[in-house]
């Protein structure tokens, strides 16, 4: 098995993303990557979700709190190997046989992989990236040679992989209600306080908190951003203690704790009024690899559902001969392949806002965090969708930990919750909106982008870009909840112009099984014309987007 290999249409993409020669070699380490990642990877994953779990040793023989966090052998074998692909270096530094950076593309890429083995490997990789953009964007130099060497490891020197600790027991979501203090002493700061939800803990080598500072005013205007080592350079650990693991649900694979800090030697890190809005553009990007994350387990879900259902024998006939499965197995792929397409086919704007290349405008940024609101939003929700699907299509060993179902569902379902729940990230869209006209901008961009197609399919599209037209103009005489009553909705039919867009574009290639999938995805978004199906094109185009997928040849 190789989860690399059997998407050919995944590879088809990259090749459209990358330069020929980034993409030989992006090409060439992904398909070992995805063999390791289909197999021994797989292996440790079941492993650690059922027999391997983190466990906190809290204290030493001698009754001294030294808050370990064990990890099986396996998993520390997956963190050597996914860290030293680049996967978090190679976006800051030189990949060696290139002579230059990689880019998010590439590590999204890894990650997509690697997700579809277990969301809680991808977890503190996602960490270890957002600490290594908060350093590198913002970190003094002094910090930055104290610690993103380490945090950008590929094994050339000690590993320190990151995290980001925000949650506080009062806050939440409200993280200007965080009240974790710095105090300032001849020596430098001092972290004291809890953060309730730290994930990576007792594994990460630096931290990257927010606390507030001695006189700092309330709210997300008075929180400082900090760098805190784990341990001191003498091993110890740096005034930090953890009170507990958390029980979780799913993504048993991460550490995640409650952690407290008793004067913690910390390092501010950019200026010091400016937190909370770096750490913000730290969630944006772990926002995308949520996303990421959740098109992976979107991918293994129907990958066992499809294997299921051409294998299982039913009534005389295999499942996939079967009208319904075909139906529902070439609607999870479609879904699947527009907004695996959606979301990488945006990245190269993603990555010049964050990299704050020449040219960026006033307007990329506004999008850049609409595409990012509205694509972790529709992923998560959809991962969890995806794993009912697999679950169902498998009857009742879908519910069998024997099987690899249980724990999608499992996993998915913290995707809905982590870097903002729907309720967050509908807000986040109605801020745009208010503050920075995102509703015009997006309805702009996608209007140019179908400007001079025509045809049925594109006519659905228009009618919802016409529908969310008369939804906006509506909300700008609203009452405030009317608003936010709505946010979720605005979100919901924005993602389905954007999806749909990317899927006129994809079938205008001129491509016929890419014209197929366009049919079937604008038709089960925007409905049918009568409530009567006769064409079933799903059925009809199954061996064509479905059986035949994994023959297709690579452009």
């Amino acid at each position: 098995m190789n989860f690399y290999e059997e998407e050919p249409q995944f590879r088809a993409l990259l090749k459209e993303l990358l330069d020929e020669e980034f993409f030989e070699y992006a090409d060439r380490e992904l398909l070992a990557f995805g063999e390791k990642c289909a197999n021994e990877i797989d292996q440790r994953a079941r492993f650690t979700d059922r027999e391997g779990q983190p466990k906190l040793i809290k204290f030493d023989a001698y009754g001294d709190d030294i808050s370990e966090v064990w990890v099986n052998d396996g998993y520390r074998k997956t963190v050597e190997e996914s860290y030293n692909t680049g996967i978090v270096g190679y976006v800051h530094k030189d990949i060696p046989e290139l002579g230059r950076h990689g880019n998010y593309i590439y590590s999204y890429a890894q990650g997509y992989l690697l997700s579809q083995t277990e969301a809680g490997f991808y977890c503190p990789v996602t960490l270890t990236m957002a600490t290594a953009y908060l350093l590198d964007q913002y970190a003094s130099p002094e910090l930055k040679e104290k610690f993103l060497p380490h945090v950008l490891s590929t094994g050339e020197t000690t590993l320190y992989e990151g995290a980001t600790f925000l949650t506080e027991r009062q806050g939440g979501s409200d993280v200007g209600a965080n009240v974790v203090k710095a105090v300032q002493t001849s020596e430098g700061y001092k972290l004291y306080g809890e953060k309730y939800f730290a994930s990576n803990a007792g594994m990460c080598g630096v931290a990257m908190v927010l606390a507030r500072k001695d006189g700092a005013p309330l709210g997300t205007k008075g929180l400082t951003l900090f760098a805190v080592p784990w341990r001191k350079e003498d091993g110890k650990l740096n005034g930090i203690q953890i009170r507990r693991l958390k029980d979780k649900l799913g993504v048993r694979a991460v550490p995640s704790a409650e952690v407290e800090f008793d004067g913690a030697e910390a390092y501010v890190v950019g200026d010091p009024a400016k937190g909370f809005y770096y750490m913000m553009e730290a969630l944006n990007l772990s926002r995308v690899c949520n996303t990421v994350a959740s098109l992976g387990i979107m991918r293994r879900a129907y990958r066992e559902a499809r294997q299921y259902a051409l294998k299982r024998d039913a009534f005389g006939k295999k499942l996939a001969d079967f009208p319904m499965i075909k139906d529902s197995l070439v609607k999870m792929v479609v879904k699947l392949e527009v907004e695996t397409r959606t979301v990488f086919k945006y990245l190269p704007l993603f990555e010049k806002v964050m990299r704050n290349e020449p040219g960026v405008t006033e307007k990329d940024i506004v999008l850049n965090r609409l595409y990012i609101a509205l694509l972790k939003k529709e992923t998560a929700e959809q991962a969890v969708h995806f794993a009912h699907e697999a679950i169902e299509m498998h009857g009742g060993n879908g519910y069998i930990e024997d099987f690899v179902t249980p724990r999608l569902l499992r996993d998915a379902q913290v995707l809905t919750v982590w870097e903002g729940t729907a309720n967050i990230l509908g807000l986040e869209v109605l801020r745009l909106m208010e503050k920075f006209n995102a509703g015009e901008l997006f309805l702009q961009e996608m209007n140019e982008r179908i400007a001079g197609m025509n045809g049925e399919h594109v006519d659905q599209v228009r009618d919802g870009i016409e529908r969310l037209e008369k939804l906006l103009v509506s909300l700008r005489t609203a009452t405030h909840d009317h608003k936010t009553f709505h946010s979720k909705r605005v979100a919901e039919l924005m993602v389905k112009i954007f999806e749909s867009v990317n899927a006129l574009e994809y079938a205008a290639g001129g491509d016929e099984r890419a014209q197929k999938v366009m049919e079937v995805f604008i038709e089960d978004t925007w409905g049918t014309p009568s409530n009567f199906n006769q064409d079933m094109k799903s059925v009809n185009y199954f061996d064509e987007i479905v059986n035949l997928i994994e023959k297709v040849e690579l452009p």
